[in-house]
């Protein structure tokens, strides 16, 4: 995967809160030990409804209003800077988003702001730390990073490739084309008919989400900046496995096992590996996010 030197990064789409500290004791009031994210322990993802790659759905606090300043890419430094590749990245999937949602949908894209911060930050969806991952709040339209959580996903859940980042990125978008298409509000309504059902709708909601992540990157080779530029030069059959492989390492029966304890797919609210290995590929093999519809009869096999 290499990025083009050329390409603008549109840093309007990027709140910079790293230096403002945030929210309090993390989502569903479940602590977080000493030493940030290098000493996450697995065993949490588990516990939490919003996990890795998910929305926040727990508020573990009062919802506030989370703020920063514009990061500086110059043209010097900005494809070594982690926070500017990641916002060519997300300048990318919001414009695939921008031209595909009319196309697919007929619905109008509207853009979403990608906030990072450090530790714990305070959300239109209550406070969270980065115990967490990253994830989307669908109370302030904010996809939410704790850039360190790559370090986690490369040193401790074994997914170093580069695209793994773009591929987070593109999860946590597919969650806000989901709030914009009001897919998730109406998963939310039929969790609070059939409370029985709220994992199995979770599991549907995170795959729909793998699977526009696999659309976009279908056609990521072939977005363009606002002048027209190329964003990416080149984006091999390799950069995709890499995705695939992340997805792999993510499923909740392999976080799980990485967590010492036993396969419970009654716990599951993301899918297993398998699913979202299958779905990144159903999005990325048709490229055309109208198959991702996870939440027909018989979807998730």
């Amino acid at each position: 995967m290499e990025l083009n030197e050329r390409a603008d990064i549109d840093t309007s789409q990027i709140e910079d809160g790293r230096r403002s500290g945030g929210g309090g004791g993390g989502l569903g009031g479940l602590p977080i030990g000493g030493g940030g994210l290098a000493g996450i322990v697995v065993t949490l993802v588990i516990a939490l409804v919003g996990g890795y790659f998910g929305i926040n759905t727990m508020g573990g606090g009062e919802p506030g209003t989370s703020t920063g300043e514009q990061i500086s890419c110059s043209e010097e430094q900005k494809l070594q800077l982690l926070e500017c590749r990641n916002a060519l990245y997300v300048t990318s999937i919001q414009a695939y988003w921008r031209g595909q949602l009319p196309e697919s949908f007929g619905e109008q894209y509207v853009p979403a702001t990608t906030h990072l911060f450090q530790q714990s930050v305070n959300t239109g969806c209550g406070s969270a730390d980065s115990g967490v991952g990253p994830f989307y709040c669908p109370a302030d339209d904010k996809v939410y990073i704790d850039l360190a959580f790559y370090e986690v996903l490369s040193q401790q859940l074994g997914a170093p490739g580069e695209f793994a980042q773009p591929y987070v990125l593109a999860h946590e978008y597919g969650h806000h084309v989901q709030d914009v298409l009001g897919t998730e509000a109406d998963m939310r309504r039929r969790q609070e008919r059939d409370p029985g059902s709220a994992n199995e709708e979770s599991v549907k909601l995170e795959l729909q989400a793998d699977c526009y992540a696999g659309a976009w990157a279908n056609a990521a080779a072939n977005t363009v900046d606002k002048d027209g530029d190329k964003i990416f030069k080149s984006l091999t059959e390799q950069d995709i496995q890499q995705g695939i492989d992340t997805a792999g390492k993510i499923g909740d029966d392999a976080l799980q096992q990485r967590g010492g304890g036993k396969v419970n797919p009654k716990e599951f609210t993301h899918g297993t590996s398998a699913q979202r290995q299958q779905w990144f590929k159903v999005g990325y093999e048709s490229g055309d996010p109208k198959q991702c519809d996870t939440f027909k009869a018989g979807a998730l096999g």
